[in-house]
C-alpha cells in the first residue's frame, strides 16, 4: 500500500487537478479548505488526499466544509435523505479518525458569500471535480470571486479524466486504453488524517453554522427544507457503510455467477445494485474493482469490471469532453440525420410527460419499469433500456423524448444527473452505437423491442411484482 506522499501519490495527483482561477496561494492562510461537494466520503478522496499533502507542506491544519444546497435541480426528500444519511457517516468518520469536518444544511438557495468568508482565511481551495451537474458551475462561480487559488481535482474514475485528452467514440476504444491503465490505478492509497490539528478556537472564529448530522432527525430536519416534498425517500439507505455492506452482500452472492444473473431483474443481488452509492460518492469505484478482483472468479470479475470501468470510464470521458451531453447534439451524425429523415414518421402512440409519469401508457413492462423508479429509486439496467427506447417511439419528437427521459431519471433516480445516466439515456439516441437496418422511426437507430423481451427474462414476474399503481407521495 503506498504511503499518502508517496511519488506515485504524486504522479496519480498531477494528472487529477485542474487549475480553476488563476489566483496565487496565500501561504500566509490559517489552513487549507476542501470544499466537499461530490466526493462524499473520507478514503479514497483524491481530493482530500491532495488537501492533507498541501496542509503538511504549508504546515497548515485542513478543515473540510461540506454543504448540501436545497436550490440544486430535482432536490427532494429522497435526494436529500440519500445525502444526509451519507453525511451522518463522514461526521462519524470524521471525529473517529481526526479530520475538522463542517456541515452545513442549506435550507433555501446556495449562498457562495459564506464559503467566500471562510476562504479569506485559507491558503487556498481544494474542491471535486465532477463533469455534471451543478457543481462544475457552482465551482467555476466561486472561483471567480475568491480570494485564493481554486484546484478541482478528480476522484470520480478509476484512471483520472485527464489521461483520455480527447472524447472516446465507443467502448471499443477506450477499452484496451483502459486496459494498459488498471492495475496501476487500482493501486492501494494509505490515507491518513491531517499531521496538524485545526484549534478549536480558530474553528470557533470561523463562525460556520454547522449542523450536527449524528444527533439530527432526519425526516424532521428535511421538512424545513425549500425542497420537493412529492418526491419520498427511497428505501435504499445512504452511506458508506450501508454502501460497502450492500458490495459485501453482492461479492458473496450475484457475483459469484455474475454473467448467468446479470439479466434478470427479477434476482436482487444479480447485479451490483452500486450505481447510487457511486454516483453520490459513498463508495469509490476503485474500491468497488478491488473487492470484485479479489472475490469473484476471474471471468466472473472481468465481465462486472467491463461494465463498471469500461462503460463508466467512457460516460465520464464523453462528459467531460463533450458540454453537449444532455442534448441530441451529443450523438453522432448519422443517428442525428436518421432523426431528421424520420421525424415526421407517425407514431404508434404519443404520450406526455405526466402520463409518463403516472406510468399509463399502454405496455404493461414499461409501466412497471416506471412504477419501480417511483418507488424504489432505481431499475434494473436490461428494464431501463427498454424503458428509454419506448419513450423515443412514443413522443412527438427525438428532442420530446430525451427530454422526458432526463425529466425522469434525474427526478427520481438516485443515480441521476450522472455521466452514467446521461450516456445511458444518449446511448438510445444512437450515442456509442452503429447505424442498423432502417425502420419507421427509429430510422437506422438499434431498435429493441418490449414484446421481444419475454425471450429475454421472466417479464411476467417482473410485470406482477410492480402491478400495483404506485403514487409518488404515498
Amino acid at each position: 500500500m503506498h504511503p499518502l506522499g508517496s511519488p506515485y501519490v504524486r504522479d496519480q495527483l498531477a494528472q487529477r487537478i485542474r487549475r480553476v482561477n488563476e489566483i496565487r496561494l496565500v501561504p500566509d492562510g490559517a489552513f487549507v479548505l476542501y470544499w466537499m461537494q461530490s466526493t462524499h466520503r473520507l478514503k479514497e478522496n483524491w481530493a482530500l488526499r491532495f488537501a492533507v499533502l498541501e496542509g503538511e507542506r504549508l504546515n497548515r491544519p485542513v478543515l473540510v466544509y461540506h454543504e448540501l444546497a436545497s436550490d440544486d435541480e430535482h432536490a427532494s426528500d429522497r435526494m436529500h435523505t440519500f445525502a444526509l444519511e451519507g453525511v451522518r457517516d463522514i461526521a462519524r468518520d470524521a471525529a473517529a479518525k481526526g479530520y475538522c469536518y463542517r456541515f452545513v444544511l442549506n435550507r433555501g438557495e446556495t449562498d457562495l458569500r459564506a464559503l467566500a468568508r471562510i476562504a479569506r482565511r485559507a491558503c487556498l481551495v481544494v474542491t471535486d471535480d465532477t463533469p455534471t451537474g451543478a457543481v462544475r458551475l457552482r465551482t467555476a462561480r466561486f472561483a471567480a470571486v475568491a480570494p485564493c487559488r481554486v484546484l478541482a481535482v478528480d476522484s470520480v474514475g478509476v484512471v483520472p479524466a485527464a489521461m483520455f485528452p480527447r472524447e472516446e467514440y465507443a467502448a471499443r476504444t477506450i477499452r484496451p486504453k483502459l486496459a494498459k491503465l488498471r492495475d496501476h490505478a487500482l493501486e492501494p492509497v494509505e490515507d491518513r488524517a491531517p499531521r496538524k490539528e485545526m484549534s478549536a478556537s480558530l474553528a470557533a472564529s470561523l463562525e460556520i453554522d454547522a449542523f450536527d448530522p449524528i444527533g439530527a432527525d432526519i425526516p424532521s430536519e428535511i421538512a424545513r427544507c425549500a425542497i420537493d416534498h412529492s418526491v419520498p425517500p427511497s428505501p435504499l439507505r445512504g452511506g458508506t457503510r450501508a454502501a460497502r455492506a450492500r458490495l459485501e452482500h453482492f461479492a458473496r452472492t450475484g457475483l459469484q455467477s455474475y454473467r448467468e444473473r446479470r439479466a434478470e431483474p427479477n434476482d436482487h443481488d444479480g447485479s451490483s445494485r452500486l450505481s447510487a452509492y457511486l454516483r453520490w460518492g459513498h463508495l469509490s469505484a476503485a474500491e468497488v474493482a478491488r473487492t470484485v478482483l479479489a472475490t469473484a472468479p476471474a471471468e466472473e470479475a472481468e465481465a462486472f469490471l467491463d461494465e463498471m470501468i469500461t462503460w463508466r470510464e467512457l460516460s465520464l470521458n464523453f462528459c467531460h469532453h463533450d458540454p453537449a451531453h444532455r442534448s441530441i447534439e451529443a450523438v453522432p451524425e448519422w443517428a442525428r440525420r436518421t432523426m431528421a429523415d424520420h421525424a415526421d414518421d407517425e407514431r404508434e402512440a404519443v404520450y406526455d410527460l405526466d402520463t409518463l409519469d403516472r406510468a399509463d401508457t399502454h405496455e404493461p413492462l414499461w409501466n412497471a419499469g416506471q412504477r419501480e423508479l417511483l418507488a424504489t429509486r432505481q431499475m434494473h439496467n436490461a428494464v431501463r433500456m427498454l424503458w428509454g427506447k419506448s419513450v423515443l417511439l412514443w413522443t412527438a419528437t427525438y428532442e420530446a423524448a430525451l427530454d422526458a427521459l432526463l425529466w425522469l431519471n434525474d427526478r427520481y433516480a438516485l443515480d441521476g444527473r450522472d455521466p452514467n445516466s446521461y450516456a445511458n439515456i444518449l446511448w438510445c439516441f444512437g450515442k456509442f452505437d452503429r447505424p442498423f437496418a432502417r425502420r419507421p422511426v427509429w430510422g437506422t437507430i438499434r431498435p429493441m423491442s418490449l414484446a421481444r423481451a419475454r425471450a429475454k427474462f421472466d417479464v411476467a414476474s417482473y410485470v406482477a411484482r410492480w402491478s400495483e399503481a404506485v403514487a409518488v407521495g404515498s
